[in-house]
């Protein structure tokens, strides 16, 4: 079971970019924007398997700001 952290507060529809925490708390599950730009996939190299995503920054600031 995940458990929501953090949202975009700009977000309007429920479907956003989102931190989520996994029950056992050992990981991070981030929803996001795909990354489809060639160059910026270039860049990061990923191994089959793995994908990249955008998160608005105010999604993690807002998580490490509750965390104070």
């Amino acid at each position: 079971m995940l458990r929501k952290l953090s949202g975009d507060p700009e977000c309007r529809n429920g479907t956003c970019p989102t931190l989520w925490g996994t029950e056992d708390a050992k990981d991070y599950v981030v929803q996001g924007y795909v990354v489809t730009d060639p160059a910026r996939l270039a860049q990061l190299n990923l191994p089959e398997g793995e994908t990249a995503v955008v998160v608005p920054a105010t999604v993690l600031e807002e998580y490490f700001r509750a965390q104070r």
